[in-house]
């Protein structure tokens, strides 16, 4: 992050702007609209800042540049159309410790002017640090089509609750848990309506209801890695948390979508590193929400696909605790589409098989004379400590040690990596390629198509024992 995003009170501080044209002129705009008190030095000005100094809001310096105009200044922009005039500026405030913009000049930049969406209380800045700025301010017309305008009115009026909330409901989760419920609440549809006073009579009315911390548990599947393919409701709902229990499996992309102040707790499964065991993850979650709190469990992929959601849900309903569950793009759709491999294709397989790679407590083996049969595919989560049983058994049951197999490591991710082998050589190529978690085994005929259907990231690697697939029949 090269610059830090700062909102500054500028009412009535005093700032020096060096140029009179069109472009300071944009700038004493902002800087107006924020309070500033200006102070502009120009041989000639254009005709607005000579009306802004009859109105007492600029005061012009007809003249040119000289660093004593820095004194006493918060700070300074250069707006001038002379490059060594504003490299003047910019050594001048430089040595004074002072924040300066040079216009159109973005390493002589210590501040910068971000695109602006206002929707007065409510103020959204845009910036690109001046690598971008036509994509800042399309990103921000956009923006300005998503915020409705009543936003600015409803923010006035919560903010004038502030205090009475604060008065009457200790504790800051109990005061989130309640604004939560006024912005769900028909307070909202009032102020959109234009109905103040009856928003205002709305808000008093629950804030005299009886305040109570309800505690809730959010089971959210991430998806397998890549945040464009989260859901609405799960990135809602991670906004709302005050805690976020996740898993290792939880890409660094998407953990960045929490809400910033929210506790998080990494509760850790991953192959060989079971750091915190299932019914000490179970009580967590039971004792954050008999405490009140709201709890994102955030999950790779799918909660009820291999993700044990179903048994911390069990045991959620054995303390009688609210939850809601948030479906998640598993991890057998995500990276199979990511990696051009449909699982299932008229001429190559009628039906799919999604297996875990770890069996159960008693020992039980999957059933690998079903796996077996052709034209199926077979896609194994958390396979690779087993890698080598698994081939074994597969070919042993009865499916041919040439069928196409693909590895896929950190699959959706940008860092997504895809090794196509066949059967027989499976355990060997995860070996050979030091394939890590997490990672996919893709079994089956449809794996024939993904050099042709392959469209994300770097092109896979292959084999050069892997034969191509002849067309089934």
């Amino acid at each position: 992050m090269q610059y830090l995003p700062l909102f500054v009170k500028l009412t009535d501080k005093p700032v020096l702007i060096v140029g009179g044209g069109s472009v300071a002129l944009r700038k004493a705009g902002t800087l107006l609209s924020a309070g500033a008190k200006l102070y502009v030095v120009s041989p000639e000005f254009a005709p607005e800042f000579i009306d802004w100094q009859q109105q007492g809001k600029a005061e012009l310096i007809s003249g040119y540049f000289s660093p004593e105009l820095l004194d006493g200044k918060s700070l300074v922009i250069a707006a001038t159309d002379n490059d060594s005039v504003n490299g003047a500026v910019y050594d001048a405030a430089t040595a004074r410790n002072m924040l300066v913009n040079t216009v159109d000049d973005q390493p002589k930049c210590g501040f910068i002017f971000p695109s602006i969406i206002d929707r007065n209380p409510i103020i959204i800045a845009i910036s690109s640090f001046g690598t971008a700025p036509v994509l800042a301010r399309r990103l921000r017309e956009k923006l300005e089509t998503l915020l409705p305008q009543h936003l600015g009115p409803l923010a006035q009026l919560v903010g004038r609750f502030r205090d009475q909330v604060k008065a009457k409901i200790s504790g800051f989760a109990a005061r989130r848990q309640f604004w939560e419920k006024v912005f769900n609440s028909d307070v909202v549809r009032d102020v959109q309506a234009n109905q103040l006073p009856q928003a205002e009579q709305r808000l008093s009315a629950l804030l005299a209801e009886p305040q109570q911390l309800a505690g809730e548990v959010y089971v959210v599947g991430a998806g397998p890695g890549d945040p464009e393919l989260l859901t609405l409701k799960a990135l809602q709902l991670m906004q709302q948390a005050d805690v976020v229990v996740y898993d290792y499996l939880v890409s660094p992309e998407i953990m960045q979508l929490v809400r910033r102040d929210a506790e998080l707790i990494c509760v850790g499964k991953k192959a060989g590193a079971h750091s915190v065991a299932q019914q000490d993850t179970n009580q967590i979650l039971i004792d954050l929400a008999l405490a009140g709190k709201k709890i994102c469990r955030l999950k790779g992929g799918d909660p009820f696909i291999f993700g044990r959601g179903g048994e911390e849900i069990q045991a959620l309903l054995a303390h009688n605790i609210a939850f809601q569950v948030v479906p998640g793009v598993t991890a057998a759709a995500g990276c199979a589409a990511y990696a051009g491999i449909p699982l299932t294709h008229r001429d190559h397989a009628q039906s799919v098989q999604f297996v875990t790679g770890h069996c159960r407590k008693d020992g039980t083996e999957p059933d690998w004379q079903s796996m077996s049969t052709p034209n199926q595919t077979v896609v194994i989560y958390m396979g690779l400590m087993k890698a080598a049983h698994i081939q074994q058994q597969l070919i042993s049951a009865g499916r041919a040690a040439t069928t196409p197999v693909a590895i896929i490591e950190n699959g959706t991710r940008l860092e997504q990596r895809i090794i196509t082998t066949q059967l027989s050589e499976l355990a060997a190529q995860i070996d050979n390629e030091q394939v890590k978690s997490p990672a996919l085994l893709i079994i089956g005929e449809v794996v024939s198509l993904q050099q042709q259907l392959h469209w994300f990231g770097a092109r896979p690697q292959t084999a050069v024992f892997a034969q191509p697939l002849t067309r089934l029949r």
